[in-house]
């Protein structure tokens, strides 16, 4: 079988392509180190400091062909932004009306969505409602920020093995494709031994990975990988042993038990022309399972694409691509710019330049880096013909320089393009929260902006307010107390001189047979003036009262910032001074009880000098000193006149009023007013008297002038005295033994300005309590625009940190196109 290969190179172009691949082999593990530095970073600063925004972008339409496009966030997918994408992947804001004519336009527009940190959240079928867009737009921000975080491990373990395989000297070759494809036969005419089994139907149902018999001291062998162990030649126990004649039976029996293993095929090299033994490099070779024979085996491949070098796909020219096989490609193309692919069974295609079209259409598509390379990295073949010359031994020679001559660009180029993407997704994530950073820093300054002069002004008005309030509270106490004391003082004053007060009138006087009844109206009316006085007061505090609350609400919007809500308390007047009732049993001192056997409390503390003194029984009692009293009389004529007071004194005082005690003594004596020994003394002094001639001569005229005068103050000066003798009765008992103490103004004075203490510091507390609330809201206002000011500063400038590492490790990765053409 004669085989044609590109013209060797000079020995000097060799070394000079082996230096530069050690060159920029270094540079690529110099890439992997940082590029895993920072996903490290980024892992932990999303887990301590900030929660990172997973972006998504898309095209605008308002500027087709720019480097335009709308930036929004998963968690947040109704709101827009318009950014300005670089020539890389950074972002920044832009308007589309500020675009200018001179602006550069994308050679080739970016991507709007990640390469490799691509939340995938596919269930079912990719029309469905279920697709991963509407999945993640419907996630928590930190179950995004979650999710990101184990896209982020799983990149870091991935760019481990990407160290590992840049710095393995040997290749490792996938021979993939769907079923039927010709995949087997392939790899045997590679090898130039038909060692894979081949069929009319699918038969490799295993991972059959083919090594260089020198691998394994020179011996042929299959090695059976156990199951969950890590395979090792020189360990025994991870493997068992087979032959080479018998790996058609070793696959059939382990696909008759349904299960996946893993075959290492280690062949000796009997033709050094092979791919296999090439006599420069260690390659192996890898025919794996149809991508569309069962899920399973198609995930187990995808998995093992980081292991692989250089895939080779290979096509069935009467199927093209499959569904199964474009996604395969398209996952493989985020790391693999470049794949090997072979259009099988291309002699049995009729109409052939259709068929080519079509393919590399197709391929166009998938990976347009390959599409770009077509001539050198897609072949049209027919493995299977017995005249492999031709396209077969061109697309051989192609295989045989890529893999081995041109290992920049099969073996280090996938790495390269995986880590730029990777560096791209890293940019756009980092420059994408940058922007999210501006925006809050700008909106945490915003905020302190605002609620900041407010807490200070709070914190400088407190004491004003405290000052306020408490001079609000003292005025109007001492308002209410000294008005009512007035109001009490001037009402007993006219009380005590016989005369009703609040509108009320003296009973008409009814005769002198009814004189008892009279007094004792007279005293109801009196008491009831007073109750009516008691009344009045407190009408004066409520107004105080009013007062002060206005003056409260004002302090309120005075000193409360806007936006914080005011008081709902409705002050209502007529509630205060209302009595509170006990239940039965209650007898406290100055209460009064009722027929239903209830309590009323009536105001004025405990001694019982309230509201309700009509209604008092003690108070209601009407005695002989209500009508004639006997000791006031006999002071205001025979005591010292300088030891009552002025105001004590009967004006109507005179000879008339001291016939009218004797009268009254004299007419009382039948109402068993003056008693047994008073009468019996008054009967010895009229002996007495009478036994005296002279006596006896003046007796009758004396006798008749006294009657005259009883007769007088009857009829005449009982209605006038009556009132003024009750009034100033009354007036003595409510004041007191002590008459400069004023017990009942005083008490009342005290009540009253209580009253008003308790509505005015009630009102106080409702707006302290307000004040109190509104500063501690400011104040975690402003604590929690610091927080975010300082968090949102950091995030900005350890964003713009990555951004500005992204850009020295792809100077560091990016091997440049001449070495691509190595």
């Amino acid at each position: 079988m004669s085989q044609t290969y590109l013209p060797p190179r000079p020995a000097a172009k060799a070394d000079d392509v082996q230096e530069q691949y050690n060159h920029h082999k270094d540079r690529l593990v110099d890439a992997i180190d940082s590029t895993k530095s920072i996903l490290a970073d980024i892992r932990v600063f999303n887990k301590d400091d900030w929660v990172v925004r997973y972006p998504q972008l898309r095209d605008d339409p308002s500027a087709p062909g720019s480097l335009r496009r709308s930036l929004s966030f998963a968690d947040d997918p109704a709101n827009h932004t318009a950014v300005r994408m670089g020539l890389t992947r950074s972002v920044t804001l832009a308007a589309v009306s500020e675009a200018k004519e001179d602006e550069p336009v994308n050679p080739a527009p970016l991507s709007s969505d990640f390469h490799v940190l691509r939340l995938d959240l596919k269930l079912g079928s990719t029309s469905s409602a279920n697709s991963a867009s509407s999945l993640v737009s419907q996630l928590e921000k930190s179950s995004i920020a979650h999710l990101l975080d184990e896209r982020l491990a799983a990149s870091v373990a991935h760019i481990d093995k990407l160290r590992l395989r840049v710095q393995d000297t040997s290749s490792k070759v996938l021979v993939t494709g769907d079923l039927n494809a010709g995949k087997s036969t392939l790899v045997n005419a590679l090898l130039r031994r038909e060692v894979m089994p081949v069929d009319q139907q699918p038969c490799t149902t295993a991972f059959c990975e083919v090594h260089d018999a020198t691998e394994n001291n020179g011996v042929e062998a299959v090695h059976i990988v156990k199951e969950g162990v890590a395979y090792s030649p020189a360990d025994e126990t991870t493997y068992s042993v087979g032959a080479i004649e018998d790996l058609e039976e070793i696959v059939a029996e382990y696909e008759s038990k349904g299960s996946e293993h893993l075959l290492k095929v280690y062949l000796a090299g009997k033709d050094q022309n092979s791919l296999l033994s090439n006599g420069t490099v260690n390659i192996s070779l890898i025919d794996a399972p149809g991508l569309n024979r069962d899920s399973l085996k198609t995930t187990a491949l995808f998995a093992r694409q980081e292991e692989i070098d250089v895939v080779v796909f290979v096509v069935s020219a009467e199927n093209h691509f499959t569904l199964s096989a474009k996604e395969f490609l398209w996952t493989a193309s985020n790391e693999k710019a470049y794949l090997f692919i072979v259009v099988n069974k291309y002699d049995m295609i009729r109409n052939k330049d259709k068929c080519r079209r079509v393919v590399l259409e197709q391929i166009k598509g998938l990976s347009p880096r390959t599409w770009e390379d077509a001539d050198d990295l897609v072949h049209f073949v027919d493995s299977a013909s017995e005249n492999k010359e031709g396209a077969f031994d061109e697309m051989e020679a192609a295989l045989r320089s890529f893999v081995l001559t041109k290992r920049s660009k099969s073996k280090l180029q996938p790495v390269e393009t995986f880590l730029l993407n990777l560096l791209s997704d890293i940019e756009l994530l980092a420059s994408a929260n940058k922007l999210v950073a501006e925006a809050e820093l700008a909106q945490a300054r915003a905020e302190l902006a605002e609620a900041k002069p407010v807490l200070e002004r709070m914190r400088s008005g407190r004491e004003k307010l405290e000052e306020g309030l408490e001079s609000v509270e003292e005025a109007g106490v001492e308002q209410a107390s000294a008005k009512s004391k007035k109001v009490l003082s001037d009402a007993l004053e006219q009380v005590g001189s016989g005369k009703p007060v609040g509108g009320l009138q003296l009973p008409s006087y009814p005769g002198l047979f009814a004189v008892w009844d009279y007094a004792r109206d007279v005293r109801r009316t009196l008491l009831e003036s007073l109750d009516m006085s008691v009344k009045l007061a407190e009408n004066e505090a409520r107004t105080i009262t009013s007062a002060g609350v206005a003056q409260i609400k004002d302090l309120g919007e005075e000193h409360l910032p806007a936006g914080v809500e005011r008081s709902r308390r409705i002050f209502m007047p007529e509630a205060m001074f209302s009595a509170v009732r006990r239940g039965k049993g209650a007898g406290n001192k100055g209460t009064l009880k009722t027929r239903a056997g209830n309590t009323v409390v009536v105001a004025g503390g405990a001694h019982g000098l309230g509201i309700g003194l009509a209604s008092r029984p003690d108070m209601q009692e009407t005695t002989f000193l209500d009508l004639f009293d006997v000791n006031h009389q006999f002071w205001v004529h025979f005591g010292d006149a300088q030891s009552k007071p002025s105001s004590e004194t009967d004006s109507t005082a005179g000879a008339l009023s001291v016939v009218g005690v004797g009268v009254g003594a004299l007419t009382m004596v039948g109402g068993q007013a003056i008693g047994v020994r008073g009468v019996i003394e008054g009967i010895v002094r009229l002996s007495d008297f009478f036994g005296n001639e002279t006596a006896r001569k003046w007796a009758l005229p004396v006798v008749g002038a006294v009657t005259i005068g009883a007769v007088v103050y009857v009829v005449l000066e009982l209605p006038n005295s009556i009132p003024r003798t009750v009034g100033r009765r009354i007036k003595a008992s409510v004041e007191g033994a002590d008459e400069d103490e004023k017990q009942w103004e005083a008490e009342h004075s005290v009540r009253i300005g209580r009253e008003t203490r308790k509505v005015l510091r009630l009102a106080s507390w409702d707006l302290r309590e307000r004040f109190r609330g509104a500063m501690e809201e400011r104040g975690k206002e402003v604590k929690n625009a610091e927080e975010g000011e300082k968090r949102a500063l950091k995030a900005q400038e350890w964003f713009g940190t990555v951004g500005t590492r992204v850009g020295e490790v792809r100077m560091t990765a990016r091997l440049g196109e001449e070495s691509s053409e190595l």
